[in-house]
């Protein structure tokens, strides 16, 4: 049953991504690839949470797989990240890979330690 959910998981997950690229870009075209950006930032936050849930808590691991695993893999994109940063290019691309990297990594553990202090 989990292999099940995580599919269905990660479907939703896949067309939130689009949802909100495609709304965000339609409203601020810009140079920089914020939208993608944001959903891979609070991505982070949430597997952030769940993991911080499942290891502080004692919630089930299939929790993570689900929405880990599957919302938030369907949800986040490493390559569409990576593709923006390429055709950013220059300086400009360079900021975002990095800002990508950190702001990923801080929100994930904003999210554990969100998820301890509960």
């Amino acid at each position: 049953m989990i292999p099940a959910l995580v599919v269905v998981a990660g479907a939703l997950g896949s067309v939130l991504r689009f949802v909100v690229d495609d709304a965000s870009r339609q409203r601020w075209p810009a140079a920089f690839p914020g939208p993608v950006f944001a959903i891979n930032v609070t991505g982070s936050l949430l597997i952030g949470v769940v993991a911080g849930v499942v290891m502080f808590h004692g919630a089930s691991s299939d929790w993570s797989a689900v929405v880990g695993t599957g919302f938030c893999g369907g949800y986040t994109t490493f390559s569409t990240s990576v593709l923006d940063t390429v055709r950013t290019g220059g300086r400009r691309g360079l900021l975002y890979a990095m800002l990508t990297l950190v702001g990923s990594v801080g929100a994930c553990a904003i999210g554990l330690a969100l998820a301890w202090s509960v």
